[in-house]
């Protein structure tokens, strides 16, 4: 939508056309003393000469006008609720990830592609939250810090690749790394949702300790296990059923979310992954006024460099008209005495 920051600058569009309805000062029959309009080049006239240029200068000053009043295009608003929760999702890379016990209608995927699969709806879903990104295998690192913009992170976690950093599983490193993200923000609703398929075998830190820095934090964790219970294999002696999730460290998991207040949910499926909506449906965010923001776009400089460029035009045509005065008056002058 278009608009003026100072709309009330702009009845002064008229000024020159008031100035033009004044009356005209008697003249008396004294000689008054007259100075002359300056002239660039040339002789000095005895008369004040008229503008060569009246509608110019009276467009010079319209758009010198528009462009003190401001004019502004507001874009669409933007609603932000304050709600001041935040969410950190630790996401796991190990190399069990790339196990294809999941579905995605009736196509057969990994886990990993399973995960990015639910995962992009709900970071969708959470218009108002800050989310971050945490990736983990051998070590964790933060991908995306804490941010509003949910686009960067879905796209941070599209372009997660298993083996990015390494095979293995550090949960501890995942889980300490989160809290101390979260020491750096102010009070909120600080949630952590971690989702993994092992158990812990790599990093610096053991998970309890890390436990004990998340508690200290404030931070509540909701821990996921993903995999499938069981899957038939086939082999050269036929087909078997083979539990793809034996290394699944479900007592640790437990622990890690009951101790910090949180909740630990199996998904075995894409539908049992999905309950994670409900989760964040049922956290307490710390309620305040949603702020309304609308983007800006500046104007002013249209009107102001189409004002400038007229001037100069202005002077350059004065200019030029100035040097060729002389020679003109010159030569008509020698005509005479001839």
């Amino acid at each position: 939508m278009f608009s003026f920051a100072w709309p009330w600058l702009l009845p002064l569009i008229i000024v020159p056309f008031l100035v033009r309805l004044l009356p005209a000062t008697a003249s008396s029959g004294d000689t008054a003393l007259y100075l002359p309009t300056f002239q660039f080049v040339g002789e000095q006239s005895n008369k004040p000469e008229k503008s060569n240029f009246p509608w110019l200068l009276y467009l010079i000053w319209c758009l010198l006008i528009l462009a003190c009043a401001r004019p502004q295009w507001l874009g669409e608003p933007v609603t932000i609720p304050q709600e001041g929760r935040e969410v950190m999702l630790a996401v796991d890379l190990s190399g069990s990830m790339d196990e294809k016990d999941m579905l995605i209608g009736r196509q057969k995927v990994n886990r990993l592609s399973m995960l990015k699969h639910v995962l992009n709806d709900f970071i969708e879903r959470r218009t108002g939250d800050r989310l971050g990104l945490i990736l983990f295998a051998d070590t964790a690192y933060v991908q995306t810090p804490l941010t509003y913009d949910r686009k960067t992170v879905q796209q941070m976690l599209n372009e997660a690749v298993l083996g990015l950093v390494g095979d293995k599983t550090a949960i501890g490193d995942a889980l300490g790394l989160a809290a101390k993200r979260f020491n750096e923000k102010g009070d909120s609703n600080r949630i952590l949702i971690l989702l993994t398929d092992g158990q812990n075998t790599a990093g610096n830190i053991e998970p309890m300790e890390a436990l004990e820095i998340a508690k200290e934090a404030g931070v509540r964790v909701y821990t996921i296990g993903i995999g499938a219970d069981e899957m038939l294999v086939r082999s050269l002696f036929g087909t078997r059923k083979v539990n793809p999730s034996a290394e699944l460290d479900e007592n640790l998991l437990n622990t890690i979310a009951q101790q910090t207040g949180g909740q630990y949910f199996r998904a075995r499926d894409t539908q049992e992954l999905e309950k994670i909506y409900q989760i964040l449906d049922e956290l307490e965010p710390v309620e305040d006024d949603p702020i309304q923001l609308r983007p800006q776009q500046a104007l002013f400089y249209w009107p102001l460099a189409a004002a400038l460029l007229l001037s100069a035009l202005i002077v350059l045509f004065s200019l030029l008209r100035g040097a060729l005065t002389p020679s003109i008056s010159t030569s008509t002058k020698g005509a005479q005495y001839d």
